[in-house]
């Protein structure tokens, strides 16, 4: 997911740099940025920078986008809420406005990431393109303006909401003789994460959430704490009839070995991601890179009947 942080950042150099702002600066108005372009918006008094994305992989309709927001002195921005805007382009009109959440990355106690939270929004975007995102934390204190694209793609690899999920023949527990370090980074393991397969689970039609997350060999730096969410929201859940499942993303739990054949099967070429799948075999919600406990519950509520 660097690689994607690291073209947000260049669009933002070499389109129109990333210095200190200067001009008027705007107010809450009924139409998206107050009649405003979304340069301009940038351009109000504040620090101008790019976002750094935390999802990259969207398709046609609601997108959940997730990035962080750090000022021109390396701190990253801990407000509740940040106003978002959308455009077609930075010196287009914003047709869209929302508000980012503040999620905690992560469980107390649990891994720790770079960063220990993260802005998450669900923006409709219809059409495939390349659009250009705004993001200031609200609250107070030194303004922050964030710039930064989002691509949408017509047909994204990786399965989507209302896609059967692969039925793969992932490794349990049961397939390594009770030997849960062939399994899982994660120190200690949870071996409730490891009891059943993706397949088994369709087989079954059983609703579960998947994790394609390395605990150890992460490399983002929001991806560390996946698996431990995952794990925290299994027990909310426990004796519930809804499944959860850690899979690694490595050959052999060794990224010098390229990713396995579950990510292939998947068609996953980043991580961490995490499904929602529901009775029916059929994908119901997807989160790449982090995820917080929050959602990821909302969500499983709804399959499992909460």
């Amino acid at each position: 997911m660097r690689p994607a942080v690291a073209l947000i950042a260049a669009g933002c150099l070499l389109l129109v740099g990333c210095g200190d702002s200067g001009g008027d600066s705007e107010t809450r108005e009924a139409v998206p940025g107050g009649g405003k372009t979304l340069e301009e918006l940038w351009r109000a008094p504040g620090d101008d920078v790019a976002v750094i994305a935390g999802t990259a992989n969207h398709e046609p309709g609601e997108v959940r986008v997730s990035f962080l927001v750090v000022d021109s002195e390396g701190r990253v921005a801990l407000l509740p809420t940040a106003r978002v805007w959308v455009a077609t382009a930075l010196e287009e009109k914003p047709f869209a406005e929302s508000t980012a959440k503040l999620e905690r990355i992560g469980v107390p106690g649990g891994a720790e990431a770079d960063s220990t939270h993260i802005y998450v929004t669900r923006v409709r975007l219809p059409k495939p393109g390349t659009y250009w995102l705004l993001a200031e934390p609200d609250g107070g204190g030194k303004k922050v303006q964030a710039v930064g694209n989002v691509v949408v793609s017509a047909n994204d690899p990786e399965p989507s909401p209302g896609e059967p999920a692969p039925a793969s023949e992932t490794p349990t527990l049961a397939t390594v003789a009770g030997d849960a370090s062939q399994l899982t980074t994660q120190r200690p393991p949870d071996e409730a994460l490891l009891r059943y397969s993706v397949a088994e689970s369709l087989r079954a039609k059983v609703p579960f959430v998947v994790t394609f997350s390395t605990p150890k060999y992460c490399t983002s730096r929001t991806c560390g704490p996946a698996v431990d969410v995952v794990e925290e929201v299994a027990r909310r859940f426990e004796g519930e009839n809804v499944r959860f499942i850690h899979v690694e993303v490595h050959e052999d739990l060794d990224p010098t070995k390229g990713f396995n054949r579950w990510m292939e099967e998947w068609h996953l070429d980043t991580e961490p991601w995490t499904f929602l799948v529901g009775s029916d075999g059929k994908i119901v919600e997807r989160f790449e890179g982090a995820v917080s406990a929050s959602e990821l519950e909302q969500s499983v509520r709804g399959v499992a009947g909460r």
